[in-house]
């Protein structure tokens, strides 16, 4: 069976292709433009292929929906996981129209395409930023917490989610799982792929930048919120067992209706916990600068992740802080 993934040549998505290698008998199509994914990336998931035709990859930027159609015209797809979009909050501050249109135009063509070639299964990385910032009493988040996002980031992959949802209950054979992601963090534990984002963002890649001094020192972010330190807490949940929630949302399908879940592991850490964590893993006492806070940051974000543990029998094997660091920081030697 042949499966369509977008945006396989980044973070998320190249472990997710790389279980699928390993798990399963999957024909994997690609549709990635690289213009935040590595051509590399696409060689070394080549390199796992043993077979040498469960992969083709199609250098394509979703906008272009006609030529996106045509991959739709030359394969059998049933399945999509759905990775490609534009994920930085401050950028989609400043450039909410890019947001838009990439996120929610994009996917609703998509979408679009998956109903007329008769997809059956459709999984969407959607994410926490959903929630904006919840009140104390929705916290940890579940799944019927109240959706108020406080940027443009957030309001496309939730208008996105309405675009899938209206899709679904109009057509019966169209099932989806949309998966809210809070924050990815780590490495492949083999160290075969990793986050290789340029100019990153995300908190523990920084972190592990700064104590392999490629950065001469980083910041945080505001210490003046409304947590115990007066920084930012986050749930941080470690890329493979993310991954592999994806795999559990195809396996679930199969006999079970529609449906939405948070990805987290439940608790969470401070800004300053984490770069701590990072100090002790690597053994440096890399610079720390607090400047202010950036737009569109809530204090708290932290899941309950009950529903994906019950519903859907996932069970996390890389909970830990440590270990997040210490993979996140041997990838960023490897690169």
């Amino acid at each position: 069976m042949q499966i369509l993934i977008t945006g396989a040549a980044g973070y998320i998505g190249s472990h997710v292709v790389k279980q699928l290698l390993e798990e399963t008998n999957y024909e994997i199509i690609i549709i990635d433009n690289l213009c935040t994914g590595f051509e590399n990336t696409i060689k070394t998931l080549n390199s796992l292929d043993t077979s040498n035709e469960r992969i083709k990859f199609y250098n394509q930027d979703l906008s272009i929906w006609n030529e996106v159609e045509e991959v739709f015209k030359e394969n059998d797809i049933k399945e999509i996981i759905h990775f490609a979009a534009s994920l930085v909050v401050p950028e989609s501050v400043e450039l909410p129209l890019k947001y838009y249109l990439n996120n929610t135009a994009n996917t609703s063509n998509l979408v679009s395409l998956a109903v007329k070639y008769g997809v059956k299964k459709f999984i969407f990385s959607s994410t926490a930023a959903t929630y904006g910032e919840p009140d104390k009493k929705f916290i940890p988040v579940n799944e019927t917490c109240p959706t108020s996002p406080i940027n443009p980031y957030g309001n496309s992959k939730l208008f996105s989610e309405s675009v899938i949802k209206d899709t679904a209950f109009a057509n019966d054979d169209f099932k989806f799982v949309i998966l809210r992601y809070f924050n990815v963090a780590g490495a492949d534990i083999e160290e075969k792929i990793g986050q290789s984002t340029l100019n990153a963002t995300h908190l523990i890649k920084v972190a592990a930048e700064a104590a392999l001094r490629k950065r001469e020192k980083m910041a945080i972010f505001g210490d003046d919120y409304d947590t115990e330190d007066g920084t930012c807490i986050r749930d941080y949940i470690h890329v493979q067992d993310l991954a592999d929630a994806h795999l559990k949302a195809l396996e679930y399908l199969e006999s079970n209706p529609s449906d939405t879940f948070n990805c987290g592991y439940g608790y969470g850490y401070s800004v300053k916990e984490v770069i701590e964590t990072m100090k002790k893993v690597s053994g440096v006492d890399f610079q720390v600068d607090i400047v202010p806070r950036r737009a569109g940051d809530p204090s708290t974000l932290i899941s309950d992740n009950t529903k994906i543990k019950t519903k859907m029998n996932w069970v996390p094997k890389y909970n830990d802080l440590e270990l997040i660091c210490k993979t996140a920081l041997e990838w960023e030697k490897n690169i």
